[in-house]
């Protein structure tokens, strides 16, 4: 049996303090129905879309993915994951488009799909087509447009709001700690950028991923139409099948935490190179140390001193962001 999915109330989405506070910090998905239904992008239905990414496009070329009829959309691995079942042309924006709307209704079932086009580079100016009072004015739109598909379980390591301009959208969303079940592959040959749960699309009972049984039932499930949108939480699973002929998608990435330029996501390859082929006792140590200082599920590490007495574990906005930077850097060039 799928989960429900939370949906926020109009003053959460009033500004975007109050979308950060009462949508992001608890960290799990929600529902924004109706976010974008007055968009100027959506006045003209899915070819009033389609007519304002011409109008904007800034003549670019682009990476388009074609799949033959017999992957039905399911863009994936090949068999023996050493390949893949699409093949990925480059060609102008303008003519990525002709060809996924002209052929949006054909007969020959070849499916096309081009995705995450930041509208600074491809379309730019149409972001005062697709406005949201509750997020930062910083962040700027990415359009993504393809057939009917369905695009492999994978996570962000943003913050993602995900509008649909036209078609329908299924999200299936698993939550940051099943990554041990859905059998995660390659993190370094990937079919977009991140790696994906292999187990996701499996049917019951596959031997090869026994522990994913223990997970379907977990699955969060939600279909999303025109105007509709979902926020996703950095490091959510979810699974995105685009369900028209004619689909298109447009989506915000962030980071609503950051203190500055560094992403987790670099901590962890550091900590894989340094840590993870370690001892078992020596792993264990430093994951009290981790606990301790950077997860803290007790607290602060110093609650019982006075805040004067923080020193580098004062607060980062305090100038302790740049001391440990420092630190860090200099170990790092030896």
């Amino acid at each position: 049996m799928s989960g429900a999915i939370a949906a926020a109330d109009a003053e959460a989405l009033a500004d975007a303090e109050a979308f950060r506070e009462r949508v992001m910090v608890p960290g799990r998905p929600v529902l924004l129905r109706g976010a974008a239904r007055n968009w100027p992008l959506l006045e003209g239905g899915a070819n009033g879309v389609v007519d304002a990414l011409h109008r904007f496009d800034a003549g670019r070329e682009a990476e388009i993915f074609v799949g033959q009829a017999a992957i039905e959309g399911h863009y994936y691995y090949d068999a023996a994951l050493t390949g893949f079942n699409f093949v990925r042309e480059e060609l102008a924006t303008r003519e990525g488009l002709r060809r996924i709307a002209g052929s949006a209704a054909g007969p020959d079932g070849e499916t096309l799909y081009m995705g995450s086009l930041p509208s600074e580079r491809y379309f730019p100016g149409i972001e005062r087509l697709t406005p949201l009072p509750f997020l930062p004015d910083t962040v700027l739109p990415r359009i993504w447009i393809g057939h009917a598909s369905n695009v492999a379980c994978h996570y962000d390591m943003m913050d993602n709001v995900a509008c649909v301009a036209a078609g329908r959208r299924r999200f299936t969303l698993f939550p940051p700690s099943a990554i041990g079940d859905l059998y995660v592959g390659p993190i370094d040959r990937t079919l977009a950028g991140q790696p994906v749960g292999l187990a996701v699309d499996s049917a019951p009972g596959d031997p090869r991923y026994p522990r994913f049984e223990t997970r379907r039932q977990d699955a969060l499930v939600v279909e999303l139409e025109a105007g509709d949108a979902i926020y996703i939480p950095k490091l959510w699973w979810h699974k995105v099948e685009a369900l028209d002929a004619l689909n298109i998608l447009v989506n915000f990435w962030w980071d609503g935490f950051a203190a500055g330029p560094d992403r987790p996501w670099a901590a962890m390859l550091l900590a894989m190179i340094a840590i993870a082929e370690r001892p078992e006792a020596e792993r264990a140590a430093w994951r009290a140390w981790f606990d301790h200082y950077v997860f803290r599920p007790g607290g602060h590490p110093l609650a019982f001193l006075p805040e004067e007495q923080h020193g580098i574990l004062g607060p980062l906005a305090d100038g302790n962001y740049r001391r440990i930077r420092a630190a860090a850097m200099q170990m790092l060039r030896g």
